[in-house]
């Protein structure tokens, strides 16, 4: 018996998306994407604005960053989280395994406002999403070739996006009921 692995894999993130992670960003707004937690924490911020010890990126918002990073990590914003998310989980991959364009955070072009970084997301996520359905079951299992994932199956890295996607979205979901009960 043959199992659908592309609609499994695919299943795994969509369900997430359009049950929990999706529906818990309505309403987002900029005090509350750029809402810092902590004292000392890592967010974006217009340029020569941040007080971390890098701020890259190549628009008028950058990412707060470090090399290497401080142990223990920062507690990071909604704002950084959705960036990453945008850049080094969706972004990244999407350019190297889908063709969408170069994407890096020395060369982003960070969103300022709630509703630009969720229409940018959306776009990832969709960019992702439809990627992952045009993997057959040879493509699945072909090495991916990128680095740390080199032997590694095509479906180990989907499966490793997936998990980041999750994981960094119950942060944000965490975020924002704190900031919730915080005014």
């Amino acid at each position: 018996m043959s199992l659908p692995w592309t609609a499994l894999l695919l299943s795994q993130l969509t369900w997430h998306w359009e049950n929990q992670l999706r529906p818990r960003l309505e309403g987002l707004t900029d005090a509350e994407f750029l809402w810092r937690p902590v004292e000392d924490s890592w967010s974006i911020a217009r340029a020569g604005e941040s007080d971390a010890p890098m701020a890259v990126g190549s628009g008028e918002w950058l990412i707060d960053s470090a090399f290497p990073q401080p142990e223990p990590a920062p507690v990071t914003t909604i704002a950084w989280r959705v960036g990453h998310l945008l850049v080094g989980v969706l972004g990244a991959r999407n350019a190297s395994h889908f063709g969408a364009a170069p994407a890096s955070y020395e060369d982003d072009d960070d969103p300022g406002t709630a509703d630009e970084a969720l229409r940018r997301l959306d776009e990832a996520y969709a960019t992702w999403c439809d990627g992952v359905r045009g993997l057959d079951g040879a493509a699945l299992a072909a090495p991916c070739g990128e680095g740390g994932f080199e032997q590694d199956p095509m479906a180990a890295l989907v499966l490793h996006i997936h998990r980041e996607v999750i994981h960094h979205g119950a942060e944000i979901a965490l975020l924002r009921d704190l900031y919730l009960r915080e005014g």
